[in-house]
């Protein structure tokens, strides 16, 4: 019976590197979060920039990279964010499917902005708890399969606890950024934990306003340097413009996987934002389908 229990643990153990190994096939993908995170949403990475602006914010993302490739990346994102004196409030909804894998991660955030001068200096914290669900998708396994007990004990799992957490620092020109996502893998070793979660995120940036007028300008190049878990250390290096006085953007980024992102939006009376990204291939895939789209929607209600 001993033996038999160990078969079964090993079939398992076996089974869960496959998924891995599937969701390496996408892990270039996966390497490239949602771009509204650079510049136009912060706290989809960093808990510490729930409540950073003014007023109640929604955001919304969506992206759907290699339209011609069957199981293609699918991501959706929505946040609500407000900030209470010094105090601000998140939540943070995300939805990624590759092939037939799919995760869920849903967190509630609390934030503290700590003043350090009159001058818009201060020092911002911000954790999040919440849940992470994580499903293959029956319908894409084989009919031989099916009935396999290993597969339905995969999603057997339900949802499990996670938290973020996240400091930075933030004046009218610079911002440093640090934060640890996924903390559960920091403090539990588990056999079903995912080769391809973030393990921690760092940038910094500095904003250059260059008039005042109607016709102002603002430039604010970042580089950002972040982790994935069982692959090399990434970083993102770009800038992004702001033109006729806060009503039109322009983005660009370089990322070490070789490939590049450009984003373009507008503002409609400081209220409705609206911006569209288009990334390159990586290097990795770039001779079997083009770049991706993805578009980010902020409602800012004051």
């Amino acid at each position: 019976m001993k033996i038999l229990n160990h078969i079964k643990k090993m079939y398992f153990r076996v089974l869960l590197v496959v998924v891995n190994l599937a969701f390496a096939g996408v892990l270039n993908a996966q390497i490239l979060p949602l771009n509204a995170q650079y510049f136009q949403n912060r706290y989809l990475v960093n808990p510490s920039m729930a409540g950073i602006n003014e007023g109640f914010n929604i955001n919304a993302s969506f992206r759907k990279q290699w339209s011609n490739i069957p199981g293609a990346p699918l991501t959706q994102g929505i946040t609500l964010d407000q900030q209470l004196d010094h105090v601000g409030w998140g939540l943070n909804i995300c939805n990624e499917k590759s092939g037939g894998i799919q995760r869920t991660k849903a967190v509630g955030t609390f934030a503290y902005h700590l003043p350090l001068s009159n001058n818009g200096q201060q020092l911002n914290f911000g954790i999040s708890f919440g849940a992470n669900q994580d499903r293959l998708d029956l319908s894409s396994v084989s009919n031989s399969d099916i009935n396999d007990p290993a597969i339905a004990r995969f999603n057997d799992r339900g949802y499990y606890l996670d938290g973020d957490f996240g400091i930075s620092y933030t004046s009218k020109n610079l911002s440093i950024e640090g934060a640890l996502p996924n903390m559960r893998a920091l403090f539990r070793k588990d056999d079903l934990n995912f080769a391809d979660k973030p393990t921690f995120y760092s940038a910094v940036s500095y904003k250059f306003n260059l008039s005042s007028d109607i016709n102002a300008i603002s430039l604010e190049p970042k580089a950002v340097f972040r982790g994935i878990k069982n692959y090399q250390n990434l970083w993102d290096a770009g800038l992004n413009a702001s033109l006729a006085d806060d009503r039109l953007y322009l983005m660009a980024m370089y990322h070490n996987t070789q490939n590049a992102t450009i984003g373009l939006g507008t503002n409609y009376k400081s209220t409705l934002y609206f911006m569209a990204y288009y990334n390159t291939a990586t290097s990795a895939i770039s001779g079997y389908t083009g770049g991706d789209f993805e578009v980010n929607i902020r409602l800012n209600l004051r």
